[in-house]
């Protein structure tokens, strides 16, 4: 772990904390996930251990700062497990395993959807919510949220095209970045 993956770890924190103040202003933080896009990002451009420490810090420090998300009910504590999935399969499954963008981003959103699925399904109850059978809250999260996960399968891989030719500037320990989506080195 590099000063500059801690750094841009940190910048990533940032970004999951200001992003969701500027969709919860014009009412659309739930739709589209905003939180989750500075997370998978880390994932990808820190890899697995960074992203998966900006995937448990980002809605503790988010829910403290700012309110978002709730710590009651327990949104924020189960987001902490979703995220820290996310940017942990991300850069598991890009970085560690070298497969491609949309393989490693699709296979972490699943990896974190199910974690906050079986968690909404163990924990909401134990907080006075009705028992609702295990695939509720994770068909639930996708449903509502469909526009951000839409975002997240547009937006990830079109940020990583886009610092594709930067990417030895940002971290000089990566030869390469591939059309795929996955680096060599």
């Amino acid at each position: 772990m590099t000063t500059r993956k801690l750094a841009f770890g940190a910048l990533f924190i940032a970004l999951a904390i200001l992003l969701p103040m500027m969709f919860h202003a014009v009412g659309l933080g739930k739709v589209f996930l905003p939180m989750h896009i500075p997370v998978l990002l880390a994932g990808f451009f820190c890899g697995p251990v960074v992203g998966m420490l900006v995937g448990m810090v980002s809605p503790l420090l988010s829910a403290f700062l700012t309110g978002m998300p709730p710590l009651m009910p327990p949104v924020a504590q189960m987001m902490v497990f979703e995220l820290a999935l996310y940017g942990l399969l991300t850069g598991l499954l890009y970085e560690k395993l070298h497969l491609g963008g949309y393989v490693s981003l699709i296979g972490a959103m699943i990896g974190g959807r199910v974690a906050y699925g079986i968690l909404g399904y163990l924990v909401l109850p134990l907080f006075g919510f009705e028992k609702v059978p295990l695939w509720a809250p994770l068909v639930g999260a996708i449903g509502q949220s469909l526009p951000g996960v839409i975002i997240q399968l547009v937006g990830v891989p079109l940020v990583l095209s886009l610092c594709r030719r930067d990417w030895r500037v940002l971290f000089p320990e990566k030869r390469s970045l591939t059309a795929g989506g996955h680096h060599h080195g």
